[in-house]
């Protein structure tokens, strides 16, 4: 006779514990993880013919002949979104953060064996840019049509859109975007320059040419390429000239560059703007914070006092962000993010927390504080804050979603995004045509096919709602720009001690079970679609998974729980317990590093798999 009560009471039992462990792997936060995945967005978003040890594998070759129409070659690149234009200054800003990350937490990156794939990064934008820069006054500035990109929803590898390139010119000037070119390939210089040194001067010789050309050359390069106003409209190009010369300034330290920004700090607005916003498009911040490192490193000379009104503007950045700028502050939402616009929000917060990130060491190295109109900061508070806005894009959040896709268990499924969207094509060879992308993928209800792994989507509005729409663009779109600071960041906050839970889930109620290990999770999980077909109106995936041990402690015992699991399962063994699997019987031991495969298939989206239990 079955015992209801009891039975009712273990499967209660087990439900709670279950719930219990996804909150606290929630909260967990493993930079080191996140930063591996972020790095992934930026080969997912890799134009041209892509290398041998790309790891992303459901992309290929594609804008083979992009700018040959024009006489010139420009493969390669990124695209920016969701979609496959090539904007150039978003582009060159993602590659200066990029940079200042490997230059500011290089000990970090090289201890996470990192700094190759950040390299490898900023260099396939590098290459693109120097690509561009034919002659020393003209700068290859986008290939693509906005409007008509939009019009389609394909691959990047079926593109049939308008692939026409746009260049800068004397005539056609483009101060912003030719001079976040400069910073971006300055950046890189530092960045490259312990690495390789011939390349590092290549970029400085084609840095310094562009910056010459974007101070001598003036204008908006949205009034030059008109078709870029819609999309990413420049709102000055005064900052540019100032970013640009600062990271010169700190990849030659030459003095000329010093006294540019000291002697242009009022009629470019260098001293004169007090900003909340560190972007794509607006860099007074970051100048402010460099130039600050100038002045902490007691390398102002006489140029000290133009150099502490930089200061004064980094702290009231600073000030504003950490809610101490008497009623001046950035804008919050309940759940404590920063939110600054409906579209795309999630970026504000990223830039802005590497920014005070780096800040924050300045500060600890110079053994200085930040004076605030009620009160004086630590850099520990900088730092602290930094992380409240990092942890809350992976998961601290009212909703408990991680905005990073790949990140955690909990995460969009609907991203806006064309290839990540639709059934990669080695797995469905035919092209996709632009309408059909629309019928049959954009508009579908399941979950993307391809996981895009490391993308930072919009993310949610001011009340920290979101929607996981495929259409809802503003949301689930993931860009360049916002993904490029979480690397530094990421790498920065894993130097912090006991980065693998964070300081969140240390406080956090456990159910009191053998089982719930949640912060020394063994294995990781690798998901990817090996084919696709269609019976009637319902669409079949076979999903791989492999399951890696991370550890350095062999497995003998696995258990995984499966939560969406709709198909059938082959490669593990079936327990007692409903949804719950272990390693197949061919499989006594998992050794640190091994891997074990299976696949299972359903329609739409993939399986979550919890670990219920390991020895």
């Amino acid at each position: 006779m079955v015992n209801l009560a009891s039975s009712t009471y273990g499967s209660l039992a087990l439900l709670v514990i279950l719930l219990a462990l996804q909150t606290i792997i929630a909260y967990s936060f493993d930079y080191s993880d996140a930063l591996d995945k972020t790095l992934l967005f930026f080969e997912a978003q890799r134009s041209g013919k892509l290398p041998v040890d790309q790891r992303t594998k459901w992309r290929g070759d594609s804008g083979l002949r992009d700018g040959f129409d024009q006489g010139v070659n420009l493969v390669g690149g990124y695209y920016d979104a969701g979609d496959h234009v090539k904007f150039n200054l978003p582009m060159a800003f993602s590659v200066t953060m990029l940079a200042w990350g490997a230059i500011d937490f290089k000990a970090q990156m090289v201890s996470l064996n990192q700094m190759g794939h950040t390299l490898k990064a900023i260099k396939w934008g590098t290459d693109y840019f120097i690509k561009g820069h034919t002659q020393p006054n003209v700068l290859w500035a986008q290939v693509g049509d906005g409007v008509s990109d939009h019009y389609c929803w394909e691959r990047a590898e079926d593109m049939t859109t308008s692939r026409t390139a746009y260049k800068l010119d004397p005539e056609h000037p483009g101060s912003d975007l030719a001079g976040e070119t400069a910073a971006a390939l300055a950046a890189a210089s530092i960045a490259f320059k312990p690495y390789d040194s011939a390349y590092s001067n290549l970029l400085l010789v084609h840095a310094k040419q562009i910056f010459s050309f974007a101070n001598r050359f003036r204008g908006f390069y949205d009034d030059s390429i008109g078709n870029a106003k819609q999309f990413y409209t420049s709102s000055g190009y005064s900052d540019e000239l100032l970013w640009a010369a600062t990271w010169l300034y700190r990849a030659t330290n030459d003095e000329y560059f010093l006294k540019y920004v000291v002697d242009n700090s009022v009629s470019l607005g260098g001293t004169g703007w007090a900003v909340k916003e560190f972007s794509w498009d607006n860099k007074y911040a970051g100048v402010q914070v460099l130039l600050s490192k100038v002045l902490l490193d007691g390398a102002g000379g006489a140029y000290t006092s133009t150099l502490k009104q930089y200061q004064a503007k980094a702290n009231y950045f600073t000030c504003a962000c950490l809610q101490k700028n008497d009623g001046y502050n950035v804008p919050l939402t309940p759940g404590g993010l920063i939110y600054m616009r409906e579209w795309n929000n999630l970026q504000y917060p990223a830039s802005a927390s590497f920014l005070l990130a780096v800040y924050s060491d300045y500060l600890t190295e110079s053994k200085s504080v930040v004076t605030c109109p009620n009160s004086q900061l630590q850099p520990q508070e900088l730092l602290n804050f930094a992380k409240s806005q990092a942890d809350y894009i992976l998961g601290k959040n009212p909703r408990s979603l991680s905005y990073v896709i790949g990140y955690g268990n909990n995460y969009p499924a609907h991203v806006h995004h064309r290839g990540s969207s639709i059934a990669s094509i080695s797995v469905l060879q035919s092209a996709v045509g632009c309408v059909q992308g629309f019928e049959t993928w954009y508009k579908r209800s399941q979950a993307n096919p391809n996981v895009i792994y490391g993308a930072l989507v919009g993310g949610p509005n001011d009340k920290d709602e979101f929607s996981d729409d495929r259409s809802n663009y503003e949301q689930t779109e993931p860009t360049l720009s916002g993904t490029a600071p979480l690397i530094g960041l990421f790498a920065r906050l894993h130097s912090l001690s006991g980065n693998s839970a964070g300081s969140y889930g240390k406080g956090l109620p456990k159910p009191s079970s053998p089982y719930n290990k949640p912060q020394a999770i063994p294995v990781e999980f690798l998901h990817s679609i090996t084919n696709t077909w269609t019976v009637g109106k319902h669409t079949y995936y076979r999903h791989k998974v492999i399951i890696k041990n991370v550890s350095k402690k062999p497995i003998t015992t696995l258990k995984l729980y499966f939560e969406n699991l709709t198909g059938s399962l082959w490669g593990l063994s079936p327990t007692q317990e409903k949804k719950v699997y272990e390693l197949p019987e061919w499989i006594k031991v998992l050794k640190p590093g091994s891997e074990c495969t299976f696949v299972y298939v359903q329609g739409g989206a993939q399986a979550k798999i919890l670990v219920q239990n390991y020895y």
